[in-house]
């Protein structure tokens, strides 16, 4: 059974930094493409940042510059590291593996930034 686990979010003031991690177990991290979605309340969901196998990052324009993505695949950990956060940013942010026609997503973990 795949399981994501993120973990990290919080309450944070704007401007401030906050990292965020997705622990994996049942697939092998080094064969996806990991990545990060958020989703605002009553909003649609927006990719955030993707890092493919070969290191390839997929960014959100946006977010280019603030946002970014790192993993470890021994550990079969990504992590996210946001920072200059503005109350914008506020969202359920969810890791993503996408392998092929496998798509599997963690629970969410919130994040919420103060103005």
């Amino acid at each position: 059974q795949v399981q994501l686990v993120e973990s990290g979010g919080g309450l944070v003031q704007a401007g401030g930094s906050l990292t965020l991690s997705c622990a994996g177990s049942g697939i092998d991290f080094s064969d996806y493409t990991m990545g990060w979605y958020r989703q605002p309340i009553w909003k649609q969901r927006e990719l955030v940042i993707a890092m493919a196998s070969n290191g390839r990052t997929t960014y959100s324009d946006s977010l280019k510059g603030r946002f970014s993505i790192s993993r470890d695949n021994v550990r079969n950990t990504v992590y996210l590291q946001m920072n200059s956060l503005k109350p914008e940013d506020t969202a359920a942010y969810f890791c993503y593996a996408w392998r092929d026609l496998r798509e599997y997503r963690g629970q969410g973990t919130q994040v919420t930034v103060s103005s």
